[in-house]
């Protein structure tokens, strides 16, 4: 099988990174001009705002499928992360969803960080870390947790706590249930688990029952006007999604399957307000970030073929249950759907016999509309988790495709383009 490099530049990167070092190696390169990492304590001993880009990025590179070649072909895809307090026993892997990145889990960085080992990375095609190239069949469920697993490789940890939100929680679900050897607990925010075990529902059938799903549709069929409407104005196009209780969007944003700005504009919105939950350098730095790939590779989990394979790998598994400790965390005030009654109506709870809820009166963000009761409720429930190795749990399937071993590089978080990035390094 030839193995293709996903991005332009990616080849001369691995050649510079890894010429010297031999396979299974922890191979640390600071890229030219980084300063060294700034702890966020201030000279008088006070806690400084959150700012990401006080954070060194870490990389590993796994192998994944790129799907729309016959045969598929073999990429090499570098996955990064924020890696913080590697001495603490238990490891917490927060996932982020759409559309985030690692920055958008601020709120429980600064809450768990002194007390856990956090491992938090953007999903492949998000930020730094690179995709095949292919939205519609090569970023599925199972395919992130293979970059999730290989990433648990590369930093040497051997069992953690998956958290994840909307995407990242649907992630953290199937990796719970994928490996449950690897992910000794799951907590999922604003999408609840959803088993695999009946047919596949296309999104034009989701729609018929959730009206405010279409925009899924859009995504899934319109991929690539969809990916360029988001990226004539980045900055607006992620103020349109992040919003509170209190400034829901228009009705039409979430139910038209031809665009999603164009209902802000009847409104009369011009979307002039930073996003609440960012401060200033937040929102900047989320914005030059998505400037770096854009939002195309982002859709891989909308698209039909994403979610069709998702569906069919988990299904033909034919293991729906996740036997570990588990947390749904609500939000009632979700635009979308109720997503209590989704997952009553699926039954949810019959999968997962340990699973606790709690409800937040919150938007679709619990965990940055209301970050001190999303703290709270995810910490209670940690103390209660039986001590780290405890408990091991058998996995149904341990390997899903073949990845890369595991070597590590610090990233210079500078925001530019990805082939200056590799050309710098």
């Amino acid at each position: 099988m030839v193995k293709l490099l996903s991005l332009a530049g990616l080849a001369a990167t691995a050649t510079c990174v890894f010429a010297n070092a031999t396979p299974g190696e922890k191979v640390i390169i600071n890229a030219p001009g980084q300063p060294e990492l700034d702890d966020g304590i201030s000279e008088t001993g006070e806690k400084e705002p959150f700012n990401p880009k006080r954070f060194r990025k870490r990389k590993t590179q796994c192998f994944a499928w790129d799907r729309s070649h016959d045969p598929w072909m073999e990429n090499l895809l570098d996955i990064t992360w924020v890696d913080l307090n590697p001495e603490a026993k238990r490891t917490i892997l927060f996932v982020h969803g759409w559309p985030g990145l690692w920055s958008t889990w601020s709120n429980q960085i600064e809450e768990f960080r002194d007390d856990y080992h956090l491992l938090i990375p953007d999903l492949r095609g998000f930020g730094w870390s690179s995709h095949p190239g292919d939205p519609e069949d090569s970023g599925t469920i199972p395919d992130h947790i293979d970059d999730l697993v290989c990433l648990l490789e590369a930093a040497k940890v051997s069992k953690a706590v998956c958290v994840g939100h909307d995407w990242g929680a649907a992630v953290c679900w199937q990796a719970a249930r994928q490996r449950p050897d690897l992910f000794e607990a799951v907590a999922g925010a604003s999408v609840p688990y959803l088993p695999s075990n009946g047919p596949f529902i296309p999104t034009e059938n989701l729609v018929t029952y959730f009206p405010k799903l279409a925009y899924q549709l859009y995504f899934a069929k319109k991929t690539k006007e969809a990916y360029e409407e988001l990226e004539k104005d980045i900055r607006k196009s992620l103020r349109s999604v992040y919003r509170t209780a209190n400034t829901k969007p228009p009705a039409k944003f979430l139910t038209s399957q031809d665009n999603l700005l164009a209902a802000y504009e009847e409104a009369g919105d011009k979307l002039e307000e930073r996003i609440p939950f960012f401060s200033k350098v937040e929102e900047d730095y989320l914005v030059k970030v998505y400037k770096v790939q854009g939002f195309k590779n982002t859709l891989s989990f909308y698209t039909q073929g994403g979610r069709y394979r998702s569906w069919e790998f988990a299904h033909n598994q034919g293991n729906h249950t996740i036997p570990q400790p588990a947390l749904f965390i609500n939000p009632s005030e979700d635009t979308v759907a109720d997503w209590a009654k989704v997952s009553e109506v699926v039954g949810s709870a019959k999968y997962i016999p340990q699973l606790e809820m709690v409800t937040l009166s919150t938007s679709h963000w619990p965990q940055l509309e209301k970050p001190e009761e999303f703290n709270a409720a995810l910490r209670a429930w940690l103390k209660k988790l039986p001590a780290v190795g405890s408990i091991d749990y058998t996995s149904p399937e341990k390997e899903h495709s073949k990845r890369a071993e595991g070597k590590i590089v610090d990233l210079d978080d500078k925001v530019q383009s990805r082939a200056e990035a590799h050309e710098e390094l």
